[in-house]
């Protein structure tokens, strides 16, 4: 491993250890224990706490929700954003914009909302909201990625013989990975904070202790859930980010 090498891979696991110690102190915050006595500190009304199992098997709840929305924003943006690079979808480039903004410019709660008459109660309000609204930046940052690919290089490929879809796989996606990933990173962030607003659609996320403390005037239980939903938001990031670096070591060899 060369000295370069080795200081990638030490900017990059820096990266993720901000994230990673502010999800363990704020899952710190979130336990029964902490929460109250920071509550109490605060000289704040407390409230019935949430027990830790319960939180526990919140968390899995909301990042279950909150991975299958990103899913969905980053398959559909992926795919979006690869055919308006394409000749065949460069027409369709201009529409593909506008309601890729159209669809981020409506806020996730309002999604929400909206989608209630149609199709419930439960997890679909959240996962229609989750996906449009990761959808532009998927998008774009795809499109961007593969502008940055120069024409030589994809004329130098199909000189060799390969097919279309070959160069696109082989070569054009693999030198326009590092904005794509980050796009997706941004996406998975998103998802994970804002998959907490569910609860107002009745699934059952980290943002059901924020509502039920809201609606009984349980600080504890808001606390809990706030510094729960946070702490799982920077885990996600700091995971990504450790699997990226990882990736990356794996690649240099």
């Amino acid at each position: 491993m060369t000295r370069a090498d080795r200081d990638a891979d030490r900017a990059a696991h820096r990266a993720a250890l901000a994230p990673l110690l502010l999800g363990l102190a704020l899952a710190g915050l979130s336990l029964p224990e902490v929460a109250g006595l920071v509550v109490r500190v605060l000289g704040l009304q407390a409230g019935t706490p949430v027990p830790a199992g319960r939180l526990a098997w919140l968390a899995r709840q909301h990042l279950g929700l909150a991975l299958a929305g990103f899913v969905l924003a980053g398959g559909a943006g992926l795919a979006l954003g690869i055919l308006a690079t394409r000749a065949a979808g460069e027409r369709l480039r201009p529409t593909l914009d506008t309601l890729a903004a159209a669809a981020q410019a409506v806020p996730p709660l309002v999604v929400v909302a909206l989608a209630l008459p149609v199709i419930g109660f439960g997890a679909a309000p959240i996962l229609l909201a989750l996906a449009a609204y990761g959808l532009m930046p998927v998008m774009r940052g795809t499109v961007g990625a593969l502008a940055t690919v120069p024409d030589d290089v994809r004329r130098a490929a199909t000189a060799m013989g390969l097919t279309p879809a070959q160069v696109l796989l082989r070569v054009e996606l693999p030198l326009a990975a590092g904005p794509i990933l980050e796009a997706l990173r941004v996406v998975l962030v998103l998802a994970v904070a804002t998959a907490a607003i569910g609860a107002l659609a009745g699934a059952q996320t980290l943002g059901t202790p924020i509502v039920v403390g809201l609606q009984n005037q349980n600080t504890l239980a808001l606390v809990q859930g706030s510094a729960a939903a946070a702490a799982l938001a920077f885990l996600a990031d700091a995971g990504w980010l450790a699997a990226a670096a990882g990736m990356g070591r794996l690649l240099r060899r």
